[in-house]
């Protein structure tokens, strides 16, 4: 019995189902970029937990049930949730990008939801804002806004990114510190705690931003991957012989043990409309408008940056298969929600795997197996300070930041949203923030140069949306 006919020149297993030689890349490079991206975002299952396991909602009850046991439990739930949302967006999107829990959206939840209900309730509302953008998803009314914007605007979205996840970089090293109120100044940041660089953790990260740079312009393979390995190995021998503390997130210390059983009692613990009879409908809504709005634009600047990075927009700034990447960003945030760890989303730190080499879901799908393998290994992956894995961070700004030659910056009426769109994202340290201003800024230039029915109607749309978002504090004030 003979067997089938391979059609000629289609690749066959785990490449042609990815489409890994057709988009220029090997199944090594997507190993490393897959690794190098979850190393870099990895944080967040220590990070998640200190944002939430310590709020207390409007009953005084902390997430997870009484600390200090509630913080494994939270992180527990953290690594399933990104585990399971990473290897379905490699899986059915076939894209290099990883999800978890979106830093800004888990404070959000906790300190401005949560606060207001019950932990259920508040996370009942995660689930309604995921359902909600799925229901936009499916009606094409994500894609069409994604459609509406201007080439350029999405470029000058991937050059703030650039300079927005180089400056969290800075920050999570400590090379950039805010100063202290006491200090009876009104700058706002300083090159370490004291106007000048001090401590071992600050220094194992210029160490590790001096190597990555190195190896990265010597064009070594695994440069990222090798940089973060090297620098974590320095920073652990730094401890263990001067014990020198003030490592800013993890104490790389090696565990004494290296497995530890999960416990996921955070799962399943949401009330869908509890809040709407704890706090009224109205509130209720408009708690959703905000998670919603941010969530939304969110996604779409960090696909279209990592898809601009790693050359796979089409001639609209597309990334291929659009709608499968934002539906399983929506479920990936609704989630979030049911497992009682708050929205889940697209990570920019993405990038720095795709940097790497990543240009397909097969990166996702590695770096989704090693979020679940944390929550058996959760002491290991402590062992990685973020001094060590943020130099990436900064190295992929740059290359991120190249995009700028893009823009037409004599052209007013992109220049000046471009601008606005690059400078807030940093300097409000929001993503959406950022968007918000240069779509705003985009529509108002229009209308006051004679030019308002050249913008497209999901424009006028959006541009409404950020001006209620913007305003949301003084609207729910007169609503309430």
């Amino acid at each position: 019995m003979s067997s089938p006919v391979r059609p000629v020149g289609r690749p066959a297993g785990i490449d042609g189902f990815f489409q890994i030689s057709q988009r220029g890349s090997t199944v090594a490079r997507e190993v490393r970029g897959g690794v190098v991206t979850f190393v870099t975002m990895a944080y967040i299952v220590v990070l998640n937990p200190l944002i939430l396991g310590f709020a207390l909602d409007a009953d005084g009850q902390t997430l997870g049930g009484p600390g200090p046991g509630n913080l494994a439990v939270i992180a527990a739930g953290t690594s399933l949730v990104a585990g399971v949302a990473t290897i379905l967006m490699g899986v059915v999107a076939n894209y290099p990008m990883a999800l978890a829990t979106g830093l800004g959206l888990n404070a959000f939840v906790a300190f401005s939801v949560a606060s207001q209900m019950t932990w259920a309730d508040a996370m009942g509302l995660v689930v309604l804002e995921g359902l909600v953008i799925l229901v936009l998803v499916l009606t094409g009314f994500r894609e069409a806004v994604f459609h509406a914007v201007p080439a350029q605007l999405k470029v000058a979205i991937s050059v703030g990114i650039g300079l927005f996840i180089a400056l969290i970089g800075f920050v999570d090293a400590g090379f950039v510190q805010r100063i202290p109120d006491a200090a009876g100044t009104t700058v706002p940041v300083q090159l370490g705690a004291t106007g000048q660089l001090s401590g071992w953790p600050v220094l194992v990260f210029a160490l590790g931003l001096v190597l990555v740079v190195a190896l990265w312009v010597r064009q070594v393979r695994g440069a990222i991957l090798v940089a973060i390995v090297v620098t974590t190995a320095v920073a652990v021998l730094v401890e263990e012989i001067g014990h020198v503390g003030g490592w800013s997130l993890t104490t790389p210390e090696l565990p004494s043990d290296l497995v530890a059983s999960p416990d996921f009692g955070t799962l399943g613990e949401f009330s869908l409309l509890g809040s709407f009879d704890r706090i009224g409908v109205v509130a209720a809504l408009l708690l959703v408008f905000t998670l919603l709005l941010a969530d939304f634009f969110d996604t779409m600047g960090t696909m279209t940056a990592i898809g601009a990075e790693a050359d796979l927009l089409d001639e609209d700034g597309m990334p291929p298969r659009t709608r499968r990447i934002l539906v399983v960003d929506s479920l990936a945030a609704a989630g979030g929600g049911a497992a009682g760890v708050s929205s889940n989303t697209s990570y920019i730190e993405s990038a720095s795997g795709v940097g790497e080499g990543a240009r397909t879901g097969l990166a996702s799908v590695v770096t989704g197996v090693l979020f679940l393998l944390t929550i058996f290994l959760a002491p290991l992956v402590a062992v990685i300070p973020s001094e060590a894995a943020v130099p990436a961070l900064v190295l992929v700004g740059f290359l991120m930041m190249q995009q700028v030659r893009e823009i037409d910056w004599d052209d007013l009426e992109i220049a000046l949203p471009a601008f606005l769109t690059i400078v807030l994202m940093p300097f409000t340290y929001s993503i959406t923030v950022g968007i918000g201003a240069g779509f705003l800024a985009f529509v108002l230039i229009k209308v006051v140069r004679g030019k308002a029915r050249a913008v497209a109607p999901l424009m006028w749309v959006v541009a409404a949306l950020f001006v209620v978002y913007f305003a949301i504090d003084p609207i729910t004030d007169l609503l309430a």
